[in-house]
């Protein structure tokens, strides 16, 4: 049986993992551990009456993105046409200050939750759909697929335009915060570049694959308590005739991520759109809570695009601590007056350290699949070469899972501190919008904490994010590594070793950077 319609999203969505061919008398046994699996479904949501009902209305998803189109436009216009002085403007005090350190924190508890109320794809989807939330047949656009070689590039692709976004910011000191019209242009070109993509391509081609946000969003948000929306049988799912909740409905769209609830086992791409609940006619798609870290640690089909995309984004990270260290200043300068760059950040530098950075983060993978891999143990690909890489491969995609915590612990400890030192600007911003305050209202100069504690605060975060790798690391390297070490000892000390320097080093940086922002 296949999908007709979207099997070539389903396949780039589900790549098949590296075969592990184990010769016998071991191979029955460690082949079912290798073995696609689920997660334990947890708490269905939608069995509450009232949730389901709210969930199932069509204007459900349109409410939640409302509040942030009036949020973003207001930005947009106040960017552009309000003060010029950032502190005061409420584009830049809002966005800066809070907006950003807040995402981080849904997506911890949440998952995708700001992709259900993003609103760059939220306002492109309405002009694609022509609707704010009825159930059309006709949309605007030219409907296109996106090209396949660019599709399989996964998580790697949005991790490019990430980086890409940052040295722009960086460049421009757009989140220092420096000019007020510069966050507003930046804002105007995140939407244009939605919905051309929306009007271009199908569905939201745009959010799945280039959008600057979703390789973090969906990495760092696995660590979350939704699991999204999943399949409540799968012998019904996999026995339904027409897939509407991939085809779309009469009373709901395909789903736009490109996502089959019935192979879904984390919360990797569900951008909680809830279509696929809304059109299933069998009524087996509930939306799921989970534990934790279950979407790191549970999931066995482990990608390489979304590795790499963990470890660049590991790698941009600690640059942007090392950068606020007075030695890469030095650095930066002398690499911008030899390659007559006006100012920081050099691209050869920029790009330069994170790259090395992220191949650190391999290496110590290749390193440790290198010392420990059994020799009774034939590492192959899907085509049964047995070959290197497919050792390092059985060994870097686990142990970089296992990094997420750590790595969303970073990016949300990097925000802390213009959050408590800034984010009380908001509320003269507001004010002074409203020709009601400014710079003399007493919250304009309030900070929430000091530097010391600001620091302490940091560090505690990658403590607790550290803890989490580890947790999830022992956790995978019991199921995934272990069968595949010479010794079990071994397996565990040297990747619950890598993740403890990892979060140590990260630690150390902040303490070094004193609070900087």
């Amino acid at each position: 049986m296949t999908l007709d319609v979207h099997d070539r999203a389903a396949r780039l969505a589900d790549p098949v993992p590296v075969a592990v061919r184990l010769r016998p008398p071991e191979s029955a046994g460690l082949a079912e551990r290798f073995g696609p699996s689920d997660p334990s479904p947890g708490l269905d949501l939608l069995r509450n009456p009232r949730i389901a009902r709210l969930v199932r209305n069509r204007k459900f998803q349109f409410l939640l993105i409302l509040p942030n189109q009036i949020i973003f436009w207001t930005v947009i216009f106040v960017g552009l046409l309000g003060t010029a002085i950032p502190g005061l403007n409420f584009g830049t005090a809002i966005t800066w200050y809070v907006w950003f350190c807040l995402v981080f924190v849904m997506m911890v508890v949440v998952g995708r939750a700001w992709c259900a109320m993003c609103p760059f794809g939220g306002f492109a989807e309405w002009v694609q759909r022509r609707t704010f939330w009825r159930r059309t047949q006709k949309t605007l656009g030219l409907g296109r697929k996106f090209p396949e070689p660019l599709a399989r590039l996964g998580f790697v692709l949005p991790v490019v335009t990430f980086l890409l976004l940052t040295w722009i910011e960086e460049y421009f000191n757009i989140a220092g915060p420096g000019n007020p019209a510069a966050t507003s242009f930046m804002v105007i070109g995140i939407v244009a570049s939605a919905l051309i993509f929306f009007l271009v391509f199908e569905r939201r081609t745009f959010c799945r694959y280039i959008c600057p946000l979703t390789s973090l969003i969906g990495s760092v948000g696995s660590i979350g308590s939704v699991a999204g929306f999943r399949t409540r049988d799968r012998e019904i799912c996999l026995s339904c005739k027409t897939k509407d909740c991939m085809r779309g409905g009469a009373e709901g769209y395909g789903c736009p991520w490109y996502t089959w609830p019935g192979s879904a086992d984390s919360n990797l791409y569900c951008g909680l759109c809830s279509e696929c609940y809304k059109s299933c006619p069998e009524g087996n798609v509930g939306l799921f809570l989970q534990k934790p870290l279950t979407s790191v640690v549970a999931p066995r089909r482990r990608r390489a695009d979304v590795a790499w995309a963990i470890a660049l984004l590991w790698g941009l990270v600690l640059y942007q601590q090392i950068n606020a260290t007075s030695a890469f200043a030095s650095l930066d300068d002398w690499l911008n007056s030899q390659l007559h760059f006006p100012h920081y950040p050099d691209p050869v530098g920029y790009l330069g350290t994170i790259g090395l950075l992220a191949l650190a983060t391999a290496g110590a993978a290749w390193g440790i699949g290198a010392l420990l891999a059994r020799r009774d143990v034939e590492f192959a690909r899907p085509g049964g070469f047995a070959d290197k890489s497919s050792r390092f491969r059985a060994f870097f995609l686990p142990i970089t899972y296992g990094l997420i915590p750590l790595v969303g612990a970073d990016y949300f400890a990097r925000q802390l501190p213009k959050f408590f030192q800034y984010s009380p600007r908001v509320v003269p911003a507001v004010g002074h919008m409203l020709s009601l305050s400014g710079v003399h209202s007493p919250l304009y100069n309030t900070r929430i904490l000091t530097d010391p504690h600001i620091i302490a605060v940091q560090v505690a975060v990658m403590a607790l994010g550290t803890l989490g790798a580890l947790w999830a690391t022992w956790r995978i390297a019991s199921r995934e590594l272990v069968p595949l070490s010479r010794s079990t000892l071994a397996a565990r000390v040297t990747t619950l070793g890598l993740v403890s320097v990892c979060g140590v080093a990260a630690a150390v940086l902040y303490v070094v950077m004193q609070a900087a922002d």
